[in-house]
Formats: structure tokens, C-alpha cells, sequence
């Protein structure tokens, strides 16, 4: 229906625009206010001094925001994490999420805007010759063909039944965001951007971890098979010794047995430890997004574990909630959680827009650019919350209890933050003890194995007790092995804890 624009609906117009003028700025509902992480004034587990001379120790200067891999000295594993950056599906996927997020917030800040609409028609219609108004239609047009012609009765005869309708303009509807709605919106979709983009750094620092154990586990399995290795050719060793102890008479055949088990043992110990070298190259390979196999060239010769650095600095507790993506990200859902807040509170209040419509309506082609063919409608329009049986109230208390449980969210990771790093702290400082016990242990069981040969070949011993320091030489620098790849995780999982490494790539 065409609507002509009067005096008065421009005026209506210039009120409706006069007050988005002096409400522009009132946005309702509740302000974000950057919470203030509870944190204590230093770490419970920080040793005052290293635990052993050579051993690394934790301090707290401030934590650096580069690549925390560069500190173990390993180009490979340097390479490894930065191609994993690059082209694991995880944190390519998290970056798709960011754009995503972006494209939300795009989409919520276009209702910020006039929307303007371009639109034509034809119709071919036919009216009912059987309603109330046609009836009288009609009773009206047969008087006029009686009597004189006037009136409506005059204008009847010029319709026809059906006919045709061409109509083609523009429309335009713009709602004033007098209360904040839209404004309220675009924020939280701000915030939930945000939040994408520290989850996009979370799996970065969750795949560089990863990455740096999965090398960390391959280098401890290849020193383990060392150590296998070395173990079997001592077990052949031994059997020798066996066996020139027999033809002096100094031994029999249950000691030749006794190595000939030793030998068959070590050699049994090595195939698990190839398959779990291959599985790996292969976990490394899956997290770089290459297909199997595609890392064994390069990590085929065995190489020592990644020394640790003579000190690891961690900051302080209340730089955490500034490095750790995972708190960023509960305080941008936080955010986000107040500013719907806003939203459910503005949908209280009335909404106005302003409507305006222009174009040529004819019923007949040619005369779609007659000036007189021509409509035109502007004016406001008012949209009142009278009684909905209480959703809009409904709805400002369901978020009002998100924003609460998004804040009770905040606090649990700050805590749950604090715990990891205290703990990883002790784990790395009680490992890197435990290594050096280890290292003298190593050292006591071959000096062991070294008499023990010697006083066998006087038959001052059995060769039950030749054997068993053997055992225990080769127990210990599995153990020693063991713990030294600790140690390297330990330190992972630390830097993990202290949420590093993201700021040394390229931004989200």
C-alpha cells in the first residue's frame, strides 16, 4: 500500500532523529570492568639455590615472551616446532575460528546501520466477485449505467478485473539504538573474537608442548636402545668370559648358560624399543600434518637428550594472568558474558526505527515513468513491550547468571593456573635430584661390574655375582636415561604451565 508523506510524518521523522541525537550515548545494563586476578606474592616451590652443582635453577625473573625451545639448544627440535606452527590442522583450524569470529562481529555491527533494500514486481490479479466489498462494488457500477455516471460509480467503470500491477523502489528501515542494543552486541562480539584469538594461542602453546615432549620421548627411547645395546654387548662379553672360564677350568656350563641367557634377553629388549622410536618419528609427523614416514630421515641417527639451561627464569604469580592465552580467554568470555548482559537489559526498553520507502507503481508498463506514478512513505515506527509473560525479564536473569558463572570461570582458571605451575616447578626441581643420585648410582655399578669381572677371573667370585652387577649397571643407566628425559619434560611442562612461546610467532 502506498502511504503519502504529510507534514506531519516529517515531523514525526525529525523528533524520532532529534532524540537518537541526545540518546545516542546511553547504553544500559551493566559496564566490563577487567577483573583482578587473586594471586600470591611469590611461588611456594622456587628453590633458594640449585639442587646440585651443574643443575639448572628456577628463578624468579621476569619470564621471556620468546621462543622458550631456543633455551634447550636443539635445532631440531627449533625446526620441528616451527613447521608444527605453520602447518598442524589444529591450530590452522583455530585460526579459521578467529576468522569466523571476525566475520560475527562484522555481522553484528551491520545492524548499526541503515538497510536499504531494492526491489520490483509485476502481478497479474483478479479480485472476488463474491466478498462484501465487491458486491457493493459491483451494486454501485450498475447504478451508474442506469443513472447519470458520477462519483465512485464514475471511476468503476475504467477497472478491470483481473489486472495487471507493476511496481518498482526502494526501501530503507534504520532502528535507532537509543538503549544500547546494537552497541551492547558488537561488544560482545568484540569479546568473543578476543576469545578466539587466545584459543588460537592456547593450541599453539599445547602443540609446541606437544611437539617438544613427542622429540623429548624419541630421544630418551634412542638412549634407551643405547643403552640396550650397550647392554647386549656386554652380555657377549660376559658370555666370552664364560666360556674362556670353562676351558681353564674355572667355570662349567650353568654359567655359560646363565650368559647365553643374558645375550638372548638384551636382544629380546630391542624390538619394542625400534617400534616405539618408529611410532615417534610418526606422532611427530602426524603433528607437523606429514604423512608417515616423512620424518625418518631426519631423525633416524640417534642424538643425546636436549640439555636443559643453567636457569629458568618464571616470573612472578601476578604476571600469570598476562601470559597464560587460557586466562585472556576466560576474561574476553567474561566480556562477552556482561555485554549480553547489556543486550537482555536493552530489550526492555522501547525501539524506534525510521522507515522510508520511494518508487513507481502503474497498471501498465509504460506508465512506470510517469511523474505521476510516483509513491512515496517516511516515518517512524514504534516497538513497545507491553506483556510477554515475563522472556524479557526471563532472559536478563539467564544472563546474569552466565556473566556470574563465565567470573566464577575466570577465578577457577587463575587458580587451576597457579596449582600447574607450582607443581611443575617441584616436579623439574626433585627430577633434577633425582638425576644426579642417579648419575653417582652409574657410576658405583660399573666400577661394580669392573671388580666383579676381574675377581671372576681369580674365582675369587661366581658368575652369579658377575651377572648381577651387570643388571644393575644396566638398571641404573636405563633409570638414569629415564630421569634425564624427565627432567627435559619437566621442563616443558613448565614452560607449558607458564603459557610461553605464542608471543615468538606470528600474531593470530
Amino acid at each position: 500500500m502506498s502511504i503519502p508523506m504529510t507534514k506531519s510524518s516529517i515531523q514525526a521523522a525529525g523528533v524520532a532523529a532529534l532524540c537518537a541525537g541526545l540518546l545516542g550515548g546511553c547504553v544500559v545494563g551493566p559496564r566490563f570492568t577487567p577483573p583482578k586476578a587473586e594471586t600470591p606474592a611469590g611461588w611456594t616451590a622456587v628453590p633458594a639455590a640449585a639442587p646440585a652443582p651443574g643443575a639448572s635453577l628456577v628463578t624468579t625473573a621476569e619470564a621471556s615472551d620468546q621462543a622458550w625451545w631456543n633455551s634447550f639448544g636443539d635445532p631440531e627440535l627449533t625446526s620441528l616446532i616451527e613447521r608444527a606452527a605453520q602447518s598442524n590442522f589444529d591450530a590452522r583450524q583455530a585460526v579459521l575460528r578467529i576468522e569466523e569470529a571476525r566475520g560475527q562481529r562484522r555481522l553484528a555491527a551491520a545492524g548499526a546501520w541503515p538497510q536499504v533494500n531494492a526491489a520490483g514486481s509485476y502481478e497479474n490479479v483478479r479480485i472476488s466477485e463474491r466478498t462484501a466489498t465487491t458486491s457493493l462494488l459491483s451494486s454501485l457500477g450498475e447504478k451508474s449505467q442506469s443513472g447519470a455516471p458520477g462519483g465512485v460509480a464514475s471511476a468503476l467503470s475504467g477497472l478491470s478485473n483481473p489486472f495487471d500491477q507493476y511496481e518498482y523502489g526502494l526501501s530503507a528501515s534504520w532502528e535507532l539504538d537509543l538503549f544500547g542494543r546494537v552497541r551492547r552486541t558488537v561488544e560482545a562480539a568484540d569479546a568473543d573474537t578476543a576469545a578466539a584469538v587466545e584459543d588460537a594461542r592456547a593450541v599453539r602453546v599445547s602443540l609446541m608442548a606437544e611437539v617438544a615432549a613427542a622429540y623429548v620421548d624419541l630421544r630418551a627411547v634412542q638412549a634407551r636402545r643405547a643403552v640396550t645395546a650397550e647392554a647386549l654387548e656386554t652380555a657377549k662379553g660376559l658370555l666370552r668370559l664364560a666360556e674362556d672360564s670353562r676351558r681353564a677350568g674355572l667355570g662349567g656350563d650353568l654359567d655359560i648358560a646363565n650368559a647365553r641367557a643374558e645375550v638372548a634377553t638384551a636382544e629380546a629388549a630391542l624390538p619394542p624399543l625400534d617400534q616405539q622410536v618408529s611410532a615417534d618419528k610418526n606422532q611427530l609427523a602426524l603433528l607437523l600434518a606429514a604423512n608417515p614416514g616423512a620424518l625418518d630421515a631426519e631423525l633416524d641417527a640417534a642424538k643425546a637428550l636436549p640439555p636443559v639451561p643453567p636457569q629458568v627464569p618464571v616470573g612472578l604469580p601476578s604476571d600469570l594472568a598476562r601470559r597464560r592465552p587460557d586466562i585472556r580467554r576466560a576474561e574476553a568470555r567474561l566480556h562477552a558474558a556482561v555485554a549480553r548482559q547489556g543486550v537482555a537489559v536493552a530489550n526492555l526498553y522501547p525501539s524506534i526505527s525510521l522507515n522510508a520507502g520511494a518508487g513507481f507503481e502503474a497498471s501498465k508498463m509504460a506508465n512506470l515513468t510517469n511523474w505521476a506514478a510516483r509513491y512515496m512513505t517516511i516515518g517512524p515506527s514504534l516497538d513497545l513491550p507491553v506483556f510477554d509473560a515475563g522472556q524479557r525479564r526471563a532472559t536478563v536473569k539467564i544472563q546474569d547468571v552466565r556473566a556470574k558463572e563465565a567470573a566464577l570461570t575466570y577465578a577457577q582458571a587463575v587458580l587451576a593456573a597457579l596449582h600447574e605451575v607450582d607443581d611443575a616447578i617441584t616436579a623439574y626441581d626433585l627430577e633434577q635430584s633425582r638425576r644426579t643420585s642417579l648419575e653417582t648410582a652409574v657410576a658405583e655399578n660399573r666400577t661394580a661390574l669392573a671388580l666383579a669381572q676381574r675377581r671372576y677371573q681369580t674365582g675369587s667370585v661366581s658368575f652369579r655375582d658377575v651377572l648381577d652387577a651387570e643388571d644393575k649397571l644396566q638398571q641404573a643407566q636405563l633409570a638414569l636415561t629415564a630421569s634425564a628425559a624427565a627432567t627435559d619434560e619437566d621442563l616443558v611442562g613448565l614452560y607449558k604451565a607458564l603459557g610461553g612461546g605464542w608471543q615468538a610467532g606470528p600474531p593470530a
